[in-house]
């Protein structure tokens, strides 16, 4: 009976040292990933603000895909000839 009772005390202590680990965890997780969603919302500064007033719009140039460069690839990828599986011994 001594022995269950000694025991009961490490589970409980082992259980709330997890859940702290846990719970820290999952805070320094959403810190993060809220810094990373503000650094990626700050795209719009002064000169955008000025430029939005002035043309009424705001256009931002994005890395466009070559879709032809695409196709070539494509193509080139199927044409290929592929070497048959080898056989089982």
């Amino acid at each position: 009976m001594t022995v269950a009772l000694s025991i009961e005390p490490f589970w409980v202590g082992l259980g709330v040292g997890l859940g702290v680990m846990v719970i820290s965890a999952r805070v320094s997780l959403r810190l993060r990933r809220s810094r990373k969603v503000e650094e990626k919302a700050q795209i719009l500064d002064d000169q955008a603000v000025d430029r939005i007033i002035r043309q009424g719009k705001l256009s931002i140039n994005e890395d466009v895909l070559d879709l032809d460069a695409i196709d070539d690839e494509e193509e080139r990828f199927w044409s290929e000839t592929w070497d048959e599986p080898e056989e089982a011994w």
